[in-house]
């Protein structure tokens, strides 16, 4: 699969998902997907990971999202460009990077806001840690791209030593 399928696909998936929620959810509500583990629980994030920024006037916020945002596309264009075909996984991660960054993005233009709903809050961690944020099929496409990206980098370089 190519960069700009895997980025549209995933950005496809994460608008579709959004508007799903926004239609059919009320604002704060939790439902249910797995009870005392995975709710859909619609808020609206201002501002970037983890609340960044969120208190930030919009007049700042958006301008600086969206100059992130086309500088991290410009990057990752540049990017992809010397990476050889080969390299399958890399470029995987790279559309799911992108795919996830252009529909955050969207949200961003549209509502000013990013729309989240993944509440894995209630899951128990080891050590009584409590993963208290809420996400969005995009938040998960850009760390699930990372993830494989560090991954490929790091086993590349395992390769390397033997």
């Amino acid at each position: 699969m190519n960069l700009l399928r895997v980025s549209l696909l995933a950005t496809i998936l994460d608008q579709v998902s959004k508007f799903l929620v926004v239609k059919y959810c009320r604002f704060n509500d939790s439902v249910a997907l797995i009870h005392n583990y995975l709710y859909i629980t619609y808020i609206q994030n201002p501002g970037a990971a983890f609340g960044f920024m969120a208190n930030t006037n919009a007049v700042f916020r958006i301008p600086f999202f969206v100059a992130i945002t086309f500088g991290a596309g410009l990057i990752v264009y540049s990017y992809q460009r010397f990476i050889p075909y080969e390299k399958k996984w890399t470029r995987f991660a790279l559309g799911l990077i992108w795919g996830g960054a252009m529909g955050n993005f969207i949200d961003r233009i549209f509502y000013r806001k990013v729309v989240d709903f993944i509440d894995a809050g209630h899951i128990p961690f080891p050590f009584g840690y409590r993963f208290s944020y809420i996400f969005n099929v995009a938040d998960s496409c850009i760390t699930v791209g990372l993830t494989i990206l560090v991954l490929s980098y790091w086993l590349e370089k395992q390769d390397k030593k033997t």
